[in-house]
């Protein structure tokens, strides 16, 4: 997967501590943990954003061994789901948790991490592709994985370094999980340019985040949409940031006001600033809005990667060519991922998918060749007959109440609006029916404590249901 031999001198890593890891020496703890396991072994890394993290991912991919990877987070239902059905072999685990694994056998430790061995595990017939393993986007702990062949990761994160231009200068620092596709993503970049990647479970809000960026050197971040808002709360434009050149987001569409205030701001301070679209589908990243074009694009995803294509399909499946006239956007491309994974039979398949994906994602072109999502395909509710694109509705009312979380679902002919402040409920419903046409009493504004989120940031609309 990486050749690192090429950059041994290089710093790899550099710990919330300061601790220093070079390419050279990652190769050497990788060598010797890989020595433990067999070849297309499959493993469990519950994970944490620390080097002990990042040296089994390498360690594994590099030796052919496949890992699936979980944020050490994940509740014991789930996980306990998960080993009931893959039967992982190993698991490896940060050192303080391993009495959760009863009757698992300590074969390994470095980086206060342990490798154990699982006495009920079994050998699986892996295919010969098959390079890591998922949860999607949103569902950690489901049983339903994303296969990634070693060709999916080569190509996505040769384009990424392309487009972004990374060499083996930077430095970025993480603000996504490893066991999130993006944050994922950001690593294998910046480890395929040799290059250095500061790595912290501090977040945005604690000031030792800000320290760690400003001590190390960050050139670069990325973000979901929520990484962006918080930002925007935390005065991020009054920040003295001189070494700062690169800004990411994904995950999610921004706002049109802070997708504006971000670009701006760039341009301003002479960094770069790119909005991207992915999928753990396409191994992450299918789209990148080159930065000089930020501004006048301001809400399109842009344009596709090198190396992969875009197109829009009607609800017949036929292709649209005509600008701004919206269907379903699919992509093809080489990481394009094999399909999913239900269980230890589907381990063994290849690929379904042969290159193409369609993403469920509803999109228009412009005559410029640039491409905007306009909302998700089953994101849509029937009221009183008329249809209503909730990610839309959630992107009008985010332009008014932009201080507000706030996140839309319903079933057809009852409109939920939840929201964090309780004082605006009057005024949203208002608002909504003023700008939309629909009747009061078919909009419910309920006030709740959070918008939950996943792991990645994202807004838990499946947990919605149950705050209605």
């Amino acid at each position: 997967m990486w050749d690192f031999k090429k950059h041994s001198d290089n710093i790899a890593v550099i710990e919330e501590s300061g601790s220093i890891v070079t390419y050279g020496e990652l190769t050497e703890h990788a060598n010797n943990l890989t020595d433990m396991i067999p070849e297309r072994s499959l493993v469990f890394c519950l994970c944490k954003n620390t080097i002990g993290s990042l040296l089994g991912y390498t360690a594994f991919l590099n030796a052919k061994i496949v890992p699936l990877m979980l944020d050490e987070s994940v509740n014991k239902e789930s996980l306990d789901s998960l080993i009931d059905v893959y039967k992982p072999q190993y698991f490896w685990v940060r050192s303080a948790m391993i009495e959760q694994f009863d009757g698992c056998i300590s074969i390994y430790s470095d980086f206060d991490f342990t490798l154990l061995k699982n006495p009920y595990g079994q050998r699986h017939l892996l295919h010969k592709d098959l390079a890591l393993l998922l949860t999607t986007s949103g569902s950690t702990g489901s049983r339903k994985l994303v296969r990634q062949s070693y060709q999916n990761l080569k190509s996505n994160t040769e384009s990424i370094v392309e487009y972004l231009e990374i060499d083996c200068k930077e430095r970025s620092i993480t603000t996504l999980p490893m066991s999130y596709t993006y944050g994922l993503s950001i690593i294998n970049t910046y480890l395929h340019a040799g290059a250095s990647i500061i790595i912290t479970n501090k977040t945005l809000v604690q000031k030792e985040f800000w320290n760690q960026l400003k001590t190390y050197s960050a050139t670069s971040f990325g973000g979901v949409p929520f990484t962006y808002e918080m930002l925007n709360k935390l005065k991020f434009f009054k920040m003295e940031l001189p070494l700062l050149k690169v800004m990411t987001q994904a995950g999610g569409r921004l706002t049109a006001d802070l997708h504006k205030k971000f670009s701006l701001y760039a341009k301003e301070t002479g960094k770069r600033f790119y909005v991207m679209y992915g999928q753990t589908e396409a191994t992450a990243r299918m789209s990148y809005l080159p930065y000089n074009k930020s501004l006048e694009k301001c809400g399109s995803i842009g344009i596709a990667i090198p190396n992969g294509k875009f197109f829009l399909v009607d609800e017949e499946n036929n292709q649209i060519t005509d600008c701004d006239t919206v269907g379903e956007l699919g992509y093809t491309g080489e990481n394009v991922t094999f399909g999913y994974a239900e269980n230890c039979k589907d381990l063994t398949k290849g690929d379904e998918r042969q290159g193409t994906l369609l993403t469920g994602d509803m999109a228009k072109i412009d005559e410029d060749g640039f491409y905007w999502v306009v909302g998700r395909k089953k994101r849509f509710l029937k009221i009183f007959g008329n249809r209503v694109n909730l990610d839309e509705t959630e992107e009008l009312l985010k332009t008014r109440f932009s201080d507000v979380e706030l996140a839309c679902s319903g079933v057809d002919d009852q409109l939920y609006v939840y929201v964090t402040e309780s004082g605006i409920i009057d005024d949203v419903r208002q608002y909504l029916s003023d700008k939309t046409g629909l009747n009061h009493i078919s909009i419910l504004v309920k006030y709740v404590n959070e918008i939950p989120k996943n792991e990645s940031g994202k807004t838990a609309y499946n947990n919605l249901s149950s705050l209605a």
